[in-house]
């Protein structure tokens, strides 16, 4: 069954998966999620493909990422526990990374605003269901370093009425991080589609719009970088919090 859900003029395809109303598939944003991990695949594969002893270009660039991921996990937890986060750390920042910069430079739609490229990031379903996968992975490594006995105690620390409390906070943590950067990057994309609107609109906003459309797309890059530091900083947060021996 065909839907179209709308984001101000535009539309999206939506799916129904076997015929279930609430099991719908928004195909764009799934082509979008797709590419993004593609990218990163092949970006990552390209740039370590002849590893060096004096590492230069591509092989410079990967080492400088994984020193910065090793720097943000140093700032959130004994290295101990945090070298088994270094791959998710630099999965984590190179897939929201390259999920935010889609829609910068362009967004496409036919002629009856069907979108077909946009950032996948601008849809809640996928940075809620990221978040949540993160925070999955937190109970995980949680379980697993420190042992369901030690792990259970943790909720009860350092009072017992503590556990209500704390098993509220997985799923906060699970909203504020997928909201904080759907809002974002949803709000960038919203002004650029209203920048290109008013450029269309006439001769002499086609002028007026430009030189703030160019602005607002450097803008965006900051915007998509930054919402990528921020959720894999959050992420070794919540996940320091479940595998830390002082949590």
């Amino acid at each position: 069954m065909r839907k179209e859900v709308k984001r101000l003029d535009s539309h999206y395809l939506k799916v129904d998966l076997f015929g279930i109303p609430w099991m719908t598939l928004n195909v764009p944003n799934m082509i979008m999620t797709t590419v993004a991990m593609v990218i990163v695949f092949f970006v990552c594969f390209f740039m370590s493909r002849k590893i060096q002893m004096y590492p230069k270009g591509a092989q410079n660039a990967l080492e400088y990422l994984v020193q910065f991921i090793k720097n943000i996990i140093n700032s959130t937890m004994d290295w101990k526990q945090g070298k088994n986060f270094v791959m998710l750390g630099i999965t984590i920042i190179l897939y929201v990374f390259v999920a935010n910069m889609l829609g910068v430079p362009f967004e496409l739609a036919t002629a009856d605003h069907d979108v077909w490229w946009s950032s996948p990031t601008s849809n809640p379903v996928l940075t809620i269901s990221l978040a949540a996968f993160v925070i999955v992975l937190t109970h995980i490594y949680g379980l697993k370093l420190k042992g369901p006995k030690e792990y259970g105690k943790d909720y009860f620390r350092p009072a017992p009425f503590m556990a209500p409390f704390k098993i509220i906070e997985d799923f906060s943590n699970t909203l504020t991080l997928g909201m904080r950067l759907y809002a974002n990057i949803y709000a960038k994309e919203m002004i650029m589609v209203m920048l290109v609107g008013l450029g269309v609109s006439s001769a002499f906003w086609a002028f007026g719009a430009f030189v703030p459309l160019i602005v607002f797309q450097a803008f965006s890059v900051f915007i998509g970088s930054l919402q990528a530091f921020i959720f894999c900083m959050l992420t070794m947060v919540y996940m320091s919090h479940k595998v830390s021996e002082d949590h």
